[in-house]
């Protein structure tokens, strides 16, 4: 049996599953939790819900192999802490391996959620079979896993694949504290702060915007709304869905071209809105990336869907089980 613990900036999920012998991962429960309390509380929370979860499950402590932390970055895996990062505040320094293995005794692997993601499609999912493959979470935030050369590429500093934090334009909305970055751009809270620039435009020129009535409203945004709009056919959202493929064909243009892939594969929000985003994304990579490399590229969404934060978890306690 495997334990997997997904740490997300606005919700948590504590997962059980186990592997199977054709070596797939299947999940056999979960518990999912707003990321609501202050870390320590959080993280004592999210202990007591992993023995509850075993609990009615009749599953004991001695039947778990392994514990899986996927997290988002910046972290370091090799010393098992996570350190800042910019969608969860508050959680500095936190030695999130040595706890978890303090509390259940079982040796437990971190890894930055792009990291496990891409694992999880590499061994299970879309991109099994490759061996140089990029993962972008493209959710709350946007960071890269790299699978190179059939090998997990992390870095020295274990900050290899941070790619949220390059700049494409001089301003912009802000992502991994910098205004213009990828994750400004191409991220959930990045569409929901365009959302706000454009429809605030809109707004105070006098013109009506079907999913936001007033500047009261603008808070309320978010890349979901916008996207329902958008396939409504709202001109305004569909704008917005534009722009931000726009800036995710320039990143993507600058990874391909220095990193060569075989395939890129894309989770959360790319998989629910594709269509939206899809006309000027590979219209950008067309003028912006080398022809050979692009065309020798696959691009397409997570196969392992809504279910690959877990079984990015579940990855990672194999790992180690």
């Amino acid at each position: 049996m495997l334990l997997g613990f997904d740490i997300g900036g606005t919700k948590c999920a504590v997962i059980i599953g186990n592997s199977t012998r054709d070596e797939q991962i299947d999940i056999m429960d979960k518990i999912v939790v707003p990321t609501s309390k202050p870390v320590d509380e959080m993280i004592e929370f999210l202990f007591d819900s992993a023995e509850s979860l075993m609990q009615q499950n009749k599953i004991f402590i001695q039947d778990i192999s392994g514990i899986g932390i996927s997290c988002g970055g910046p972290l370091n895996s090799k010393r098992g802490v996570i350190l800042s990062p910019p969608n969860l505040v508050g959680w500095d320094n936190v030695n999130i391996v040595q706890l978890t293995q303090k509390r259940f005794g079982i040796k437990t692997l971190l890894q930055n959620d792009a990291n496990a993601c891409a694992i999880a499609e590499w061994k299970y999912g879309a991109a099994k079979g490759y061996d140089n493959v990029i993962f972008l979470t493209f959710g709350t935030g946007m960071g890269a896993g790299l699978i190179l050369d059939g090998r997990l590429y992390s870095g020295k500093t274990d900050l290899a694949g941070e790619i949220g934090h390059l700049r494409l334009a001089d301003s912009g909305p802000v992502g991994f504290g910098k205004a213009g970055s990828f994750e400004g751009f191409c991220s959930g809270g990045g569409i929901a702060q365009l959302a706000q620039m454009k429809v605030r435009q809109q707004l105070q020129m006098g013109k009506k915007v079907s999913f936001c009535h007033s500047l009261d409203d603008l808070p309320n945004l978010t890349a979901k709304i916008v996207a329902e709009a958008a396939y409504a056919g709202d001109e305004v959202a569909i704008d917005i869905y534009e722009t931000c493929g726009f800036y995710l064909g320039r990143g993507l243009s600058l990874l391909i071209d220095i990193l060569n892939p075989e395939i890129i594969v894309m989770g959360s929000i790319y998989g629910r809105a594709q269509l939206l985003l899809e006309a000027s994304m590979r219209n950008q990579i067309k003028q912006e990336a080398l022809s050979d490399s692009y065309e020798a590229c696959i691009i397409t969404s997570a196969a392992l869907g809504e279910n690959i934060g877990d079984i990015a978890a579940l990855s990672l306690a194999k790992i180690v089980s």
